[in-house]
């Protein structure tokens, strides 16, 4: 469908992928929550999205408690989907693949950072181990660890997910529901008295809003713009690989973070998956719909430390390949969450810078209690506030891939 039913809804989402779903689901779950619900997503074949994109990844080795908790949901909500949508048997029981984050250090400093981290961790319940080069090789005897310092992994409820099934049942769920999905695109909003009173559909129409949700990914600056509001979030090009080896791994490969930057993990039972980004001086604001790939960076730079770091992989092959995009924070690649001090009914949820896949469960849960409660009764996303980007404060986080 591609034209809303209402001339008003009492929430319009911009943008129906992880994060606008997210939302909507939340918001038809709540027993409070009594409003209409317009979800207008671009392209209802969702195949050029971040989501569409995503490597489905879930860790908690974040330096930040919150950071920390938001992904301790998203544990809890994929291990507990059937639960969560109401015991349906139609929806499938998931589960995690918990071969963990390994995270190698080759500096004293990066060293440090991951005790401090750990800390943070274990104090969160998560099940971190520090790791010397000595106890990394012992337990996967694959990695050359002879330049590295310090290792740090966690087995419990860190690995990969099947972000694709959460995603299809929050949107046909939240259909189900009553909120309604159009195939359209916001092209302009009408701001008065700081207030957002209608937004225009690229087909023409003027569809009234109580509350306007920018959940646009790479294209979040875009969409606030519309509203005249600046935000530092810009679609940065990342890149995947999948590849098998002549000679493949007799154990789990974790999702090992090189200190490279460049990061692999076991895909499928002879499969891998690598990623990174493009070189540091082509890392910028890209074109969100620009996914050409950079084939040389694989040759020149991917997977030579690959073959360094894991030896047994020097004769490798891409089978498949592809870019995405970051919807990059610039000032400090977390997200932005919550209402505009100013335009009170325009509400961020955008720049995930990498996150957003695993962090959807809590951020949409956190969306749609602000939306009905205009205030957070779970987790406290006040840091998240576009306040700080107001006033060029960061959000603290260490670990970011």
């Amino acid at each position: 469908m591609n034209t809303p039913s209402k001339t008003h809804y009492d929430v319009v989402i911009i943008g129906g992928a992880m994060m606008g779903s997210s939302t909507a689901w939340f918001l038809t779950d709540n027993p409070d929550f009594d409003g209409s619900v317009l979800v207008v997503e671009m392209d209802s074949s969702y195949a050029n999205c971040s989501t569409a994109h995503t490597n489905s990844c879930m860790r908690q080795q974040f330096s930040n408690k919150l950071n920390v908790q938001i992904s301790q949901f998203a544990a809890d909500f994929v291990k507990n989907l059937r639960g969560y949508m109401g015991n349906d048997t139609r929806v499938p029981e998931l589960d995690i693949q918990n071969y963990g984050y390994m995270y190698l250090a080759d500096t004293d400093s990066f060293a440090d950072t991951l005790r401090e981290n750990q800390k943070v961790q274990l104090e969160m319940g998560a099940e971190t181990q520090l790791l010397s080069a000595e106890e990394i090789y012992s337990r996967y005897p694959f990695y050359n660890v002879d330049d590295i310092k310090l290792g740090s992994i966690n087995l419990k409820d860190e690995g990969y997910w099947d972000g694709g099934t959460v995603f299809d049942w929050w949107r046909r769920a939240a259909k189900d529901r009553g909120a309604e999905y159009v195939t359209n695109r916001v092209v302009a909003m009408d701001v008065q008295e700081s207030k957002v009173y209608s937004v225009t559909l690229e087909s023409g129409e003027l569809i009234g809003a109580g509350q306007v949700v920018n959940a646009s990914g790479p294209r979040g600056a875009l969409t606030a713009k519309m509203a005249g509001i600046a935000l530092p979030v810009e679609p940065r090009k990342r890149f995947t690989w999948i590849f098998s080896a002549k000679q493949p791994l007799n154990q789990d490969l974790p999702l090992t973070i090189d200190p490279s930057g460049v990061h692999f993990r076991q895909d499928g039972p002879k499969t891998y998956l690598a990623g990174g980004p493009p070189d540091l001086e082509y890392d910028i604001a890209v074109d969100p719909s620009d996914f050409n790939m950079d084939h040389s960076r694989w040759e020149n730079h991917v997977w030579p430390i690959i073959a360094t770091r894991i030896p047994q992989f020097e004769a490798i092959k891409v089978v498949t390949e592809w870019a995405g995009h970051y919807a990059y924070n610039t000032l400090d690649q977390n997200a932005v969450l919550g209402a505009h001090p100013e335009i009170t009914n325009f509400i961020f949820l955008n720049g995930f810078s990498g996150h957003g896949l695993q962090q959807s469960p809590a951020m949409g849960r956190a969306t749609a209690e602000w939306l009905t409660y205009g205030s957070y009764r779970t987790l406290d996303m006040a840091p998240f506030g576009f306040e700080r980007i107001a006033e060029g404060r960061t959000f603290e986080e260490k670990a970011i891939i």
